[in-house]
């Protein structure tokens, strides 16, 4: 819950005193400026905050944010995060991890943090690459795709994380970019106020082994014309002109034109609450004539792990009371090893 007692903070009581050590015109720069700039927005106190990473150039994170932060092993920053949500209901809790530390050693603990819904906010930065180890395809990397371990192209069918997230019962599943701050941090927002797991895949350009990834979504001149920015209960429109849109034909989706017979009643119309929707609009990336959808794609609310798991124990306490560790432990359910 949002403390309103709380003194105003700025940006600048979010910034810790490391020195920020990424390759200069890395995209997590500005996803570190943005989340640091969100942060007072947010009527939080400092203590009440804890970014939890893994292992990677992303889970660098908590270095440079001046709140409470864990570095812990690669893959685990879901189960350490989870730990730290359950044993203090009252902190906001943020994971910081990356397409290979959350898809690949990491992918067994993101989907269960997924699934059990605990009120917490996990930012997945996509580089389609292994950056920290300096260039080797990671699990969104595309097929084909020619790298340090694949010099004749990777074998290997890239994750969606979206449909990954989708597919594990997310609550709230959203993507935006590391070019669009104002886009980010609204993100940030609305991963906040949601009451369940927040899933954020951020689409970050990596300078130095995969530049230029995501261009068609970043370079002025054609973004427009390839981005969808999803707006609850609005048509889906898009392009330069505004005057593209998604319509369904049949069960699937097709980017059309708008002219005298197609106007903005025959688009689809986003509902953030439609899980079929979402699953469609997962699939976008993986169809060159569609565009790539940016915004909330699914949210829903549903009961919450650490809530579920108070209720309980205080049911397990009317029925058995306190309990006592020690009779637990010196109890006839016992093993005698002869």
């Amino acid at each position: 819950m949002t403390d309103t007692s709380v003194a105003p903070l700025t940006k600048k009581d979010f910034v810790s005193d490391q020195d920020v050590r990424w390759c200069p015109g890395c995209g997590d720069y500005s996803i570190l400026a943005q989340t640091q700039k969100t942060m007072p927005d947010l009527g939080i106190p400092k203590e009440k905050i804890v970014f939890v990473a893994g292992i990677g150039c992303s889970s660098r994170f908590p270095y440079y944010m001046d709140t409470f932060g864990f570095h812990t092993i690669h893959g685990r920053a879901p189960a350490i995060a989870s730990g730290v949500k359950v044993s203090n209901p009252e902190l906001s809790v943020w994971v910081i991890t990356g397409d290979g530390d959350a898809l690949s050693i990491g992918g067994n603990h993101l989907i269960h943090l997924l699934r059990r819904n605990l009120d917490m906010n996990i930012v997945l930065f996509n580089n389609e690459i292994y950056g920290l180890t300096k260039g080797q395809y990671s699990p969104t990397s595309e097929f084909g795709k020619k790298t340090k371990s694949s010099p004749f192209g990777s074998l290997d069918r890239p994750f969606n994380p979206i449909s990954l997230a989708l597919g594990a019962n997310s609550t709230f599943v959203s993507r935006t970019i590391d070019t669009n701050t104002l886009h980010l941090q609204e993100s940030l927002k609305r991963a906040h106020l949601h009451k369940g797991t927040s899933f954020i895949e951020v689409y970050q350009n990596c300078l130095i082994y995969n530049d230029g990834a995501f261009s068609h979504l970043s370079d002025k001149s054609v973004k427009d014309d390839n981005i969808l920015d999803l707006k609850h209960k609005e048509p889906m429109i898009f392009g330069k002109e505004r005057d593209k849109g998604i319509r369904l034909d049949g069960f699937k989706a097709e980017a059309v034109k708008m002219k005298k017979n197609i106007s903005k009643e025959d688009l689809l119309v986003h509902d953030e609450h439609d899980r079929d929707l979402a699953g469609l609009l997962s699939n976008f990336t993986e169809e060159e004539s569609l565009p790539t959808p940016l915004g909330v794609i699914y949210s829903e609310e549903q009961p919450r792990y650490e809530e579920l798991m108070v209720d309980q124990i205080n049911l397990a306490k009317e029925k058995l009371g306190e309990g006592d560790l020690q009779m637990l432990i010196a109890g006839a359910d016992t093993w005698e090893v002869t």
